[in-house]
């Protein structure tokens, strides 16, 4: 990941997106936000599927959108006033991320970034770590691989 320097010339930190998706707070890198929407805002059409719930146009861009929502919890969540959509600009693509709500930037040194415990066995190269910030915790994600990863749906593949 890329660190930035802060407004106030301190380096060493990266800036991250803060969000909450059911009940935890989660935190992604600044520099691959394009821009923060409500759900209501977004001009949507063909919203279907449990995951990918449809396509949206911003600022002329056509791109899916991704309910993490959904991804994470496995459950259909009803949007309210507070859903926001976080357009991202990925290594690969533009999308979007339907998120619970977005919080704030947060700045973190390197030294304020461990690893998730229980993970060293597993192979979750999405997770950064969790960030501990001012009596907050985040779990930081790297969104171009949590964004590449292929679901195994049940019931995919049939036999001919």
């Amino acid at each position: 990941m890329q660190s930035t320097d802060t407004e106030l010339g301190c380096s060493g930190k990266t800036e991250f997106l803060s969000f909450q998706l059911g009940g935890l707070e989660y935190g992604l890198d600044f520099s691959k936000v394009k821009e923060l929407r409500m759900l209501q805002s977004l001009e949507r059409f063909a919203s279907e599927g449990e995951i990918i719930s449809g396509v949206a146009v911003s600022r002329g861009v056509i791109m899916p959108i991704v309910d993490m929502r959904v991804a994470m919890s496995g459950r259909q969540s009803v949007a309210d006033p507070r859903t926001d959509v976080i357009i991202l600009q990925l290594s690969n693509s533009m999308m979007g991320m339907v998120v619970d709500g977005v919080t704030d930037v947060v700045s973190l040194h390197n030294d304020q970034i461990r690893a998730i415990p229980g993970t060293e066995d597993v192979a979750v190269d999405y997770l950064i770590g969790v960030g501990e910030c001012e009596g907050r915790r985040l779990i930081l994600v790297d969104i171009d691989k949590l964004m590449s990863i292929k679901r195994d749906v049940e019931g995919a593949k049939q036999a001919a």
